[in-house]
């Protein structure tokens, strides 16, 4: 009688790599995650500086000729200088967000006029600038700050703190809410607008009231708040009610890993890299911290786009959960 032979072990073959070659795997897609994270956001802060900021100057023709010359020449390629009229329209520009700061040159001599408001980094060029003028004139250059931060939180570190709870203000609700109602879309959409709402209420409480980190209309600040938040929940519901896990996963990383960095919540986006800005407010971080910023403190001047944008993204994950519950719908 022949003793039967023992089959080979096919477990390995069955279930894929040896667990150690998986280990390895995982260790090194953990690796490049994480250097990509470092890359999104240190890429946009390394790079970030004076470029082509639109500033304003005002007086005489000669003066107003000599002082862009000397910007030029001082700052190549940081300042892209406008012309005024005089002080008073200047300041008007600067307040309606027109320009970041500017020079005005009157009887008295130059002064430069900024906004800490409009952002930190921008106004501390401009003052550096100033008094670097000052050494090349022979006089102090005053330096105006024409919005200036509130009194509480000089360093705008209120709003600065705005941007994570922000996008993680629309990722985490999203989350719970596709966990607990997993077939209600509608129900999902409910939430999230519910939670948009209660959450710029309380938030915008916080800073303003608890912190004294705003100063503009209570009411107009949430709502700018709540549209944000809306325009980042809606789309992650409606990209997982279409697309399941991959497709919030895709959307998770637009607006945490994308968004987030080229937002210019602490320093506006002119402070960011040219183009990178620019596409930095196509996303909702980008144009909920520059919405914010001019409701806030602007008289909601500047603003007017960042709606805009903020709306497109809430009408899109609207459109998404509609399509989803009109195919599960006809599935069923």
């Amino acid at each position: 009688m022949v003793a039967p032979t023992s089959s080979p072990d096919t477990s390995t073959a069955r279930h894929g790599p040896p667990d150690a070659v998986r280990v390895v795997g995982v260790v090194l897609a953990l690796t490049a995650v994480i250097a990509l994270m470092l890359f999104a956001f240190a890429a946009p802060a390394v790079n970030s500086g004076p470029h082509a900021l639109k500033i304003g100057v005002a007086g005489p023709d000669q003066a107003v000729a000599r002082i862009e010359a000397g910007l030029s020449g001082a700052r190549p390629g940081a300042f892209a200088p406008q012309r005024y009229a005089d002080a008073e329209a200047l300041r008007s520009a600067i307040e309606h967000r027109e320009v970041v700061g500017g020079l005005a040159v009157g009887p008295d001599g130059p002064a430069m006029y900024v906004a800490g408001a409009g952002g930190a980094p921008v106004a501390q060029v401009l003052t550096a600038t100033a008094a670097g003028l000052s050494e090349a004139v022979g006089r102090p250059v005053p330096v105006r700050d024409v919005v200036p931060l509130p009194a509480d939180d000089p360093a705008g570190a209120g709003l600065n703190s705005l941007a994570l709870p922000l996008v993680l203000g629309g990722l985490v609700p999203a989350i719970a809410l596709v966990r607990l109602f997993p077939r209600r879309v509608g129900l999902r959409v409910l939430g999230a607008v519910g939670f948009a709402v209660l959450a710029g209420l309380t938030l915008t409480a916080v800073l303003q009231f608890g912190f004294g980190s705003l100063t503009g209309n209570y009411w107009a600040t949430a709502g700018a708040l709540a549209l944000g938040l809306a325009a980042v929940s809606l789309p992650l519901l409606g990209l997982e009610s279409l697309f399941g896990l991959p497709g919030f996963g895709a959307g998770a990383v637009l607006m945490m890993f994308v968004g987030n960095p080229l937002s210019g919540f602490a320093t506006t986006a002119a402070w960011l890299p040219q183009g990178w800005g620019t596409f930095g407010q196509l996303l909702p971080p980008g144009a909920a911290g520059t919405l914010v910023r001019s409701v806030a403190f602007f008289d909601g001047h500047g603003g007017g786009t960042a709606v805009l944008v903020l709306s497109a993204w809430v009408v899109a994950g609207l459109a998404l959960c509609a399509a989803s519950a009109r195919r599960r719908t006809v599935a069923a």
